[in-house]
C-alpha cells in the first residue's frame, strides 16, 4: 500500500485538529468532521476537505481515525458513518475510552468489514501539535502497512501491545498511564495550595526537593501553569480529565481493585469544573481546594 493516504478524521477538538494538520503535513489526504463545525473548518486553510457528516468524512477513506470525547461518542459517530464505511478500510481509534467500550467498537468494525486498532495516544495539547504523542496500539499485523504511516505523522513513537484490538490492551496501558498522570497532578495542586496557606514560598519547596528523588519535571510544568495563570489555553481539559478519572475509577472497581486517589481526583476535577474551569488546563483542579474558588492566584 502506498504510504500516502487519504485519513478520515473524526472529531478535531484539541487533539484531533493537531493530528489533522500533521497528516496533512505528512502529505496524507484529510477529510475532517466535527459535532461544531466551527472547531473543524479552520483546517480548510491547512488543506482538509471538511465534511457536514460523519458519512461524508469517511468516504474513500483508507483509514478511519476517531479523536471523539469517549468510546460511546465514537462509536454512535461511526454507526453515523457506517453507510458510507469502505469494506477494509482501517479504523485507528484513538480516543480514550472504557475498557467495556472497546470490544463493542470492535464487534461495529468486524460487522463492517473493517480492521480495528485500538490506538488510544499518550500525550497532550502540545505535543500533539509537534507530531510528538506517544500512540499505543493493538490490532492486526498484517493491517499495519496501513495504519503506521498515519501513527508515524502523529506520534513520535508507537508502542504495540497486542495483535487483537478486541482485547483492549492498548487502552488498559493507557488508563494506567492517566492514572499517574492524574495523580500527579493534583498532587502539584494540593502542595500549592497547602504552601498558600501555610505563607510557604513555592520557590522555597522547589529548591528543597532539587535534584533528589522527590524532583520531577511535570511538577515543574504543572506548577508554572498554576503560579503563571497560564491555565489556559488548556493543555489537558479539566472537563476531559474528569472524564478519564472516572473511567479509571470504573476500571479499577471492575476488575477489583479500590482506587481511592483516582475516586477523589474525579471528586476535585468535577468541583473545579463547576467553579467554571473546565475549559481550563487540568492544573486549574488547584482551585477546587478553595470554598467559593477562594484564592484567585497561587503566588
Amino acid at each position: 500500500m502506498t504510504d500516502t493516504l487519504t485519513v478520515s478524521v473524526l472529531g478535531t477538538g484539541i487533539m484531533g485538529a493537531a493530528m489533522a494538520r500533521n497528516l496533512l503535513r505528512a502529505g496524507h489526504t484529510v477529510r475532517a468532521w466535527n459535532r461544531t463545525r466551527a472547531k473543524a473548518d479552520p483546517l480548510a486553510a491547512d488543506g482538509a476537505h471538511v465534511a457536514g457528516t460523519p458519512a461524508e468524512a469517511v468516504e474513500s477513506a483508507d483509514v478511519v481515525l476517531t479523536m471523539l470525547y469517549d468510546g460511546p461518542v465514537a462509536l454512535e459517530t461511526m454507526r453515523a458513518a457506517a453507510p458510507a464505511l469502505p469494506r477494509g478500510a482501517v479504523w485507528a481509534q484513538c480516543t480514550t475510552s472504557g475498557i467495556e467500550d472497546v470490544a463493542g467498537m470492535a464487534a461495529f468494525a468486524r460487522d463492517h468489514g473493517l480492521r480495528f486498532y485500538d490506538s488510544p495516544v499518550l500525550g497532550t495539547r502540545k505535543p500533539a501539535e509537534d507530531g510528538q504523542l506517544t500512540v499505543l496500539a493493538a490490532g492486526p499485523a498484517e493491517g499495519r502497512d496501513a495504519v503506521t504511516p498515519v501513527f508515524d505523522a502523529v506520534g513520535a513513537r508507537t508502542v504495540w501491545t497486542g495483535e487483537d484490538g478486541a482485547e483492549a490492551s492498548a487502552t488498559r496501558l493507557k488508563l494506567v498511564a492517566n492514572s499517574w498522570v492524574l495523580a500527579a497532578t493534583a498532587a502539584a495542586g494540593e502542595t500549592l495550595a497547602l504552601a498558600r496557606v501555610l505563607d510557604v514560598r513555592p520557590d522555597d519547596f522547589f529548591a528543597l526537593i532539587a535534584g533528589g528523588p522527590l524532583d520531577m519535571g511535570y511538577l515543574h510544568a504543572k506548577a508554572r501553569l498554576i503560579l503563571d495563570g497560564r491555565l489556559s489555553p488548556a493543555q489537558f481539559a479539566v472537563r476531559t480529565a474528569a472524564k478519564d478519572a472516572g473511567l479509571i475509577v470504573r476500571a479499577g472497581e471492575r476488575h477489583g481493585a479500590r482506587l481511592d486517589v483516582a475516586a477523589a481526583g474525579a471528586r476535585r476535577l468535577e468541583r473545579a469544573a463547576a467553579q467554571g474551569h473546565g475549559d481550563e488546563d487540568m492544573a486549574a483542579a488547584y482551585h477546587a481546594s478553595f470554598d467559593d474558588d477562594g484564592p484567585a492566584s497561587a503566588t
